[in-house]
């Protein structure tokens, strides 16, 4: 799971072009949005695209579950797996 959430961390980095933060400086427990990392809903959804691209799930419409799963990067590692492991060969 470590390696899941590096990989997110990068892709954090990445896909958002945080330019003053490293994956190595974002705490896997930290919040996402509001206090914490400060992510706002625009980079919510340019963060569920790049979940897509670069796993290829599916992210369903915006609920309580969803939430929770976008409100750390351990929970959003735990969500990406999940649903890597339920997606049809």
């Amino acid at each position: 799971m470590q390696d899941m959430e590096h990989d997110l961390k990068v892709l954090l980095v990445g896909a958002l072009a945080l330019e003053d933060i490293t994956p190595d400086e974002i705490g896997s427990d930290e919040p996402l949005f509001g206090a914490g990392l400060g992510l706002d809903s625009i980079d919510g959804l340019e963060l569920g695209v790049a979940l897509r691209k670069a796993y290829g799930i599916q992210i369903d419409a915006v609920g309580e579950e969803l939430r929770t799963a976008f409100s750390s990067v351990r929970c959003l590692a735990r969500f990406v797996q999940a649903r890597l492991e339920v997606k049809p060969c």
